[in-house]
């Protein structure tokens, strides 16, 4: 493996060279690989971790980055994990690519990684920006569940709810998008990662998309986890929105909701942290499309509790599933009726020292293996006592806006 300094390469995105390239942006920095030195189809995210334990101690360093270490300049692997592998036909994986162009901090590097006797082809020492197609006319088909049917789910987990079986619980719906030509993420990934520059822009191994919220963050012994719940649409009105604002701030319903998400990742986080700050109450993100309650979390890391092993513990959160943790999951099999697939699991990469960035795969589809021309889009809303089914439809419409718009011509 050597890693060495380069000039600014431009836009990230720019630099991938094929739809299978994968892609980690957030503000202009951040990652892309392509090829692909080793894959690892994981079974749980602990799996995941020591098979990168075991690969990253054979590792052979040429030469690193000069003048100090950077955040993913050197070994580093791309993941993104189901949400739940028992109720799921699809699989984690971790990868290994064979080229990594990064930026950040105003610096930009290229790592080459590769096995002794792996060649890189030309293409992908020296990627060019290629004319990719517009997916066409796009059209639009509900997955098993009608809206309707979906807010008919909706009233029963409120039910549920109600009748003391648990406190909150996270469900999603999907909609299906056919496009007429085949869709490539590459376009995907520069137009998530232009309008949404605040959220974290990701494509790895079909799944894309550009999510808001952190799971975990480690670098440099500092653990950070912003967590997001309690959500409400934007208008086109900049006063209208302050109200909004004001408004979510103080509805007893989305505060309900943000604590149990912030409670859950606080006691996840503990056994693996010390000097933990957890604000006293939410800020209201805004982003283009809706506005959301966040709390960033942050503590000290133990020595040995890598991105990885943090998120086996914060995975899944009140965020994306529910309270208590056991019977929303339980909840979710029974009346989701949706094979959730890597949606709403972490999604991000890991570096040899077990720094990294895991992020909740939100905002995002997973194109068609077998069918580029398909994408299954998803979103999901956060189910408590005073939810209102309709309310909760519209938010989930609101969600899908970015993937809608990233398809669009």
């Amino acid at each position: 493996m050597a890693t060495e300094e380069i000039a600014d390469p431009g836009p990230l995105p720019a630099q991938m060279p094929d739809p299978g390239a994968l892609a980690w942006v957030r503000r202009g920095e951040g990652m892309i690989g392509y090829g692909e030195t080793a894959r690892h189809k994981a079974t749980s995210i602990t799996d995941a971790e020591n098979w990168w334990r075991e690969i990253t101690d054979q590792v052979v360093v040429d030469r690193e980055l000069p003048g100090g270490d950077l955040p993913g300049a050197g070994f580093v692997a791309f993941g993104s994990f189901c949400f739940d592998p028992d109720n799921s036909s699809s699989g984690s994986v971790l990868i290994v690519p064979r080229v990594v162009i990064g930026r950040r901090a105003g610096r930009a590097w290229r790592t080459t990684i590769t096995s002794a006797d792996v060649t890189i082809p030309d293409a992908l020492e020296n990627p060019t920006q290629l004319s990719i197609p517009a997916p066409g006319a796009v059209s639009f088909a509900d997955g098993k569940l009608s809206g309707p049917e979906w807010e008919g789910v909706v009233a029963d987990a409120v039910t549920m709810i109600n009748s003391g079986d648990l406190d909150k619980v996270v469900l999603a719906r999907e909609l299906i998008a056919i496009a007429d030509n085949p869709i490539d993420a590459r376009r995907l990934v520069a137009r998530l990662a232009a309008e949404y520059p605040a959220c974290w822009t990701y494509h790895i191994d079909g799944l894309v998309g550009a999510t808001p919220e952190m799971l975990i963050r480690r670098e440099a012994g500092l653990a950070t986890s912003r967590v997001l719940a309690g959500t409400i649409r934007r208008s086109n009105d900049s006063d209208q929105d302050l109200a909004l604002a004001a408004a979510l701030s103080q509805s007893s319903k989305d505060l309900q909701e943000h604590e149990y998400a912030v409670a859950s990742v606080a006691r996840a986080l503990a056994p693996y942290c010390s000097g933990m700050n957890v604000p006293d109450a939410p800020y209201v993100l805004e982003l283009p499309n809706v506005l959301h309650l966040a709390t960033d979390v942050t503590a000290v890391a133990a020595p040995d509790a890598t991105s990885l092993r943090m998120a086996a513990a914060l995975h899944p959160s009140a965020a994306v599933c529910g309270t208590p943790t056991d019977r929303a999951r339980q909840t979710i099999a029974e009346l989701e009726q949706l094979d959730r697939d890597r949606y709403a699991g972490p999604v991000g990469w890991i570096d040899a020292d077990g720094d990294g960035e895991w992020a909740i795969a939100l905002r995002c589809g997973r194109i068609n293996a077998d069918d580029p021309h398909q994408i299954r889009l998803y979103a999901g809303c956060g189910i408590v006592a005073e939810s209102d089914p309709e309310a909760e439809l519209a938010e989930s419409v609101a969600k899908l806006v970015p993937m809608r718009d990233a398809l669009g011509t």
